[in-house]
């Protein structure tokens, strides 16, 4: 018993650690990721780098970007941080 007392402040931070950065860290890449796939044609998207363009065309793992008039950019998916609605922008 006297071990258990012991080992509970450890426990008990080990807790707090999980719930204040561990659980907010996995909801936000879940969402990520759902977002990801959840890209369309048309989307007007910021990726990771910046870069604020219209997907031109999308692949299983890439993304074809074009920004404005200039040339068509290939990226991962992944390099998509957030999708830009006309209501946000």
């Amino acid at each position: 018993m006297e071990m258990i007392v012991s080992l509970l402040p450890i426990i008990l931070m080990f807790v707090i650690f999980y719930f204040l950065l561990i659980r907010p860290q996995q909801k936000r890449q879940k969402q990520v990721r759902q977002m990801q796939a959840d890209l369309q044609k048309g989307d007007k998207v910021v990726t990771i780098g910046g870069l604020h363009a219209e997907i031109h065309a999308l692949d299983e793992d890439t993304v074809v970007l074009q920004s404005g008039e200039g040339p068509r950019l290939t990226y991962d998916r992944s390099a998509i941080r957030e999708i830009k609605n006309d209501k946000t922008q």
